[in-house]
């Protein structure tokens, strides 16, 4: 008989048997539609084997051995008709237990051997169970599902790709179908189009129509080259954050690319991080590593003198460049790369000066952050990972330090269980961009292992030697990630102070090409990012050029501008502004550029 319903939060009702905890209303509903899917498949298909078919992120996929038809997106209106059909039928989901030899008996009787494969790796005496989706379909499921096939509102496939069985490529390729499925047609909308939007503004599409960077083949893959116009807004970030650091208190520092096999052998990342780094270089018969962090480089300028608890904090920044071997398979253009360039600090203080130094680490993550327009956080407490360095119980004493900054912040935050590096705990920030996508930028770790490691100390007011406490902290992460993170949340439309040509000059003539020159030199005078487009093409065309290239300002010039001495004003988003006195243009522009200002 068909099992009761319970509402939940969402709309979403579910089956009460065969609950499993872990799966939220949200899954259940796409794990019962993954079950649709495939009973679709078989019906139109037959002979199909099924494999798995969980729920995921956004959405759930099934693996399926279709041996008539390799699956293309052409078919999908056909597999959507089909579940269209089962669900208007509204089948109920019924859930049968039976022991594993029955279970292993009866999938052999229907040919699917993957689930025979499935079932002979439980227990010997294991209950299973099957769902039974109307009279003519079932399938091996430790459930739950939807009551019936009605409560199935608004799907969608979405991509089909090859999974080989487990994993194992010595194994068959599956077909993998993936979809998506939503309470509402208005919420599956507002997901197609986040999906659109995101399409839109990938970064490696837009890097490339915007002249920002490239990856050559010839350099290797995961090496960014910034071109000018991408360079340009690295500079100006750079920039901004170094000023305000010197403001907080931070000294600048610089450190090599390479060090000592034995310096990755005292921090540790020999023993916890070789994999991600790069192989060694035999320099004059020793072994030499590309740095993958710059912490080791930091606290030898702090080693390099005796330090008082006078001198404490010192604070060392540094925008050091990191190497770090990534997987191909995981490259991703600006966000997962293997040469990158962290906007790194250290922080080595007294233990009663820690929790002001991290309380403002993150005032100072916050500001900066928000200087770029990111003012959507999510902060996440990470704890003792299962490899780490260091006693237990001062590990329980940094995680607590790092929870009372959070907690004096006001920040929300929840708690990444084993999340943490292998020194120490950590606090990440992440933020959301304009699509709601979470970003993971900011990170203030506490470390009282490496000042261990290293026997870092000073002179207490004592006399005597203590060991200092150290705090790794990063801004903006890296600065080929965060620059990615931008020009996605402003689809390639940065704020004036950031945009690589702030102003461009477009004459209607010829005879207006001096006068056109003349306004971009007085610009040029304020430090206003000014090009003049003295190419022989109709005007309209360069307007139209010009806000491809999302271009803050555009200075149409004529006859009349030259008479009256003024610029013809179109801004970006906000169309045609009409004349205006030069003067009067170049304060308007200096005053957003100073002001940050963010439209």
């Amino acid at each position: 008989m068909a099992t009761v319903g319970s509402p939940v939060p969402g709309g979403i009702v579910v089956s009460d048997e065969g609950q499993n905890k872990e799966q939220t209303p949200l899954d259940i509903l796409r794990h019962s539609t993954a079950h649709v899917m495939a009973k679709a498949v078989q019906r139109l298909y037959p002979g199909s084997m099924l494999g798995i078919g969980p729920p995921i992120e956004n959405g759930y996929y099934y693996d399926i051995d279709v041996p008539a038809k390799q699956l293309s997106e052409e078919d999908f209106p056909a597999i959507e008709a089909e579940m269209r059909r089962i669900i208007a039928a509204d089948e109920p989901f019924v859930r049968r237990e039976v022991p594993r030899d029955a279970a292993i008996a009866e999938n052999e009787a229907r040919g699917e051997r993957y689930k025979v494969e499935i079932v002979r790796d439980l227990p010997a005496g294991e209950v299973t169970s099957f769902y039974d989706t109307g009279s003519d379909w079932t399938d091996l499921c430790r459930g739950p599902h939807v009551p019936s096939t009605s409560h199935i509102k608004a799907f969608k496939l979405m991509s089909v790709a090859g999974a080989y069985w487990r994993g194992d490529e010595k194994r068959p390729m599956l077909q993998r179908l993936y979809g998506t499925a939503w309470p509402s047609q208005e919420e599956l909308d507002q997901y197609l189009w986040r999906l659109e939007e995101a399409r839109k503004r990938d970064h490696r599409r837009l890097g490339r129509d915007l002249d920002l960077f490239s990856i050559s083949e010839d350099v290797g893959p995961g090496l960014i080259l910034w071109h000018p116009k991408g360079a340009i807004i690295r500079v100006e970030a750079e920039d901004y954050c170094r000023r305000t650091l010197l403001a907080h208190g931070y000294d600048w520092v610089f450190s090599p690319h390479i060090g000592r096999g034995k310096l990755w052998e005292i921090s540790g990342h020999l023993g916890f991080y070789k994999e991600n780094m790069y192989s060694p270089m035999d320099i004059e018969g020793e072994e030499y590593f590309a740095k993958p962090m710059n912490c080791p480089f930091h606290i030898e300028i702090f080693k390099s003198q005796i330090r008082s608890y006078r001198d404490l904090p010192q604070r060392y920044a540094e925008y050091g460049t990191c190497y770090r071997f990534e997987r191909s398979g995981v490259l991703h253009g600006l966000t997962r790369v293997r040469g990158f360039t962290q906007d790194d600090a250290h922080i080595f203080c007294r233990p009663d000066q820690v929790e002001d130094e991290i309380k403002e680490c993150l005032a100072l993550s916050l500001s900066i952050l928000r200087a770029f327009g990111l003012t959507d956080f999510a902060a996440y407490l990470s704890t003792r990972p299962e490899k780490y360095v260091g006693d237990p119980a001062i590990w329980d004493r940094a995680t607590e330090a790092l929870r009372a900054a959070l907690e004096a912040s006001g920040l929300p935050y929840e708690v990444d269980e084993g999340g943490g590096a292998f020194y120490g705990p950590k606090i990440d920030l992440k933020v959301r961009d304009a699509l709601n996508r979470e970003w993971q930028l900011s990170t203030v770790q506490f470390d009282f292992n490496e000042p261990e490691r290293f026997d870092l100390s000073f002179i207490g007011e004592d006399g005597a030697q203590h060991r200092p406490f150290m705090v790794h902290r990063a801004l903006l992460g890296s600065m080929e990630r965060f620059f990615g993170v931008l020009i996605e949340h402003y689809a390639g439309a940065f704020p004036l102070w950031l945009a690589p040509v702030q102003v461009l000059a477009i004459p209607i003539a010829d005879r207006h090409l001096e006068y056109a020159g003349q306004v971009a030199s007085e610009l040029k005078e304020y430090g206003i990012r000014v090009e003049v487009d003295s190419r022989r093409e109709r005007m309209q065309n360069k307007i139209r050029q010009a806000e491809q290239q999302r271009i803050p300002y555009i200075l149409v010039m004529g006859d009349r501008d030259i008479e009256g001495g003024t610029v013809s004003v179109r801004e970006r988003g906000a169309g045609d502004l009409g004349a205006m006195d030069r003067g009067t243009f170049v304060n308007l522009v200096r005053d957003e550029r100073d002001k940050r200002v963010v439209k």
